[in-house]
């Protein structure tokens, strides 16, 4: 029926649509933006024409990785061995 129904306190009123204008010729794929964490969870997709067909999708947000710090250890000098070290939460 050409519309997005959305879970109650969902926040995604502003960032799911439709792919094509028209869901009605064949294509009812939506588009969810700017994803977050709290997006997780399970789609239904409901079509309606002569029958009624139901897909669910489940979906995981995972966050994104923290950016790593890394440093060496050991003096660095020709044909020494030097510690490259990498860390991120």
């Amino acid at each position: 029926d050409h519309h997005v129904k959305y879970g109650s306190g969902s926040g995604l009123q502003d960032r799911v649509a439709f792919v094509q204008n028209d869901p009605s010729q064949y294509d009812a794929s939506i588009r969810l933006a700017d994803l977050q964490v709290s997006d997780t969870g399970t789609y239904q997709c409901r079509v309606k024409k002569n029958t009624v067909a139901v897909h669910e999708v489940i979906v995981t947000v995972q966050e994104k990785p923290a950016i790593p710090q890394c440093w060496t250890e050991g003096e660095l000098i020709e044909g020494s061995s030097i510690l490259l070290r990498c860390y991120s939460r």
